[in-house]
């Protein structure tokens, strides 16, 4: 029923879609204001970028929030709190989905795998990392499943390192395979428009 929401929200909102530098680009206008933008791989239609942006009390617009992939790397003439850089040595939490799983990498954690615990918090409805050398510590939800309104299972969860990198994987449930394939349909309805980027193909 939640599934079905969603998916339905997805369709009902404002959608446009440019096809630029191999990516094809979605734009989502919510009737409460709200925005989403997505990015994915023109070939394999795999997400690479999801964020959102809300309209503050006034009708300001706020900041882009990424939920998927890596922020953008501040333009060199930009000012903001963006240019406060992060220490290259601190932990780097990102998300990158794969087709079957969500996945999420953790980068300068140059622990060994046994030091890691990584479960599902069924209370708080997120996961928690732990290190058994008390140095990392982070939990933090899975807004799809939220959106989905579907339980989080330890079993679906998996982790590895290599790298000095922590890679957590969570395992899509069927319910969420199927909406993205129905959503992947709707997408392809959609007129899509063509950026400058000299490399337009129309298929």
């Amino acid at each position: 029923m939640a599934v079905t929401g969603w998916l339905e929200s997805l369709r009902a909102a404002e959608k446009t879609a440019l096809l630029q530098d191999g990516r094809r680009k979605v734009h989502y206008l919510f009737p409460d204001g709200k925005e989403m933008a997505e990015e994915y791989d023109e070939k394999t239609s795999e997400l690479l970028v999801r964020k959102w942006r809300v309209r503050s009390a006034l009708g300001a617009l706020g900041q882009w929030q990424i939920e998927v992939g890596e922020p953008a790397l501040p333009g060199a003439g930009s000012l903001g709190p963006e240019l406060i850089k992060e220490s290259n040595a601190n932990p780097i939490f990102i998300r990158k989905d794969t087709k079957m799983s969500f996945q999420w990498r953790i980068r300068n954690l140059p622990y060994p795998k046994d030091v890691y615990s990584v479960c599902v918090d069924q209370k708080e409805r997120c996961v928690v990392i732990r290190t058994t050398n008390k140095k990392y510590y982070k939990k933090f939800s899975i807004p799809d499943l939220d959106r989905y309104q579907l339980p989080l299972d330890d079993s679906s969860l998996s982790f590895a390192h290599a790298n000095c990198t922590l890679i957590i994987s969570y395992q899509k449930p069927k319910e969420v395979l199927v909406a993205e394939s129905e959503l992947q349909k709707e997408l392809k309805k959609i007129k899509t428009a063509h950026g400058s980027d000299g490399d337009c193909k129309t298929q």
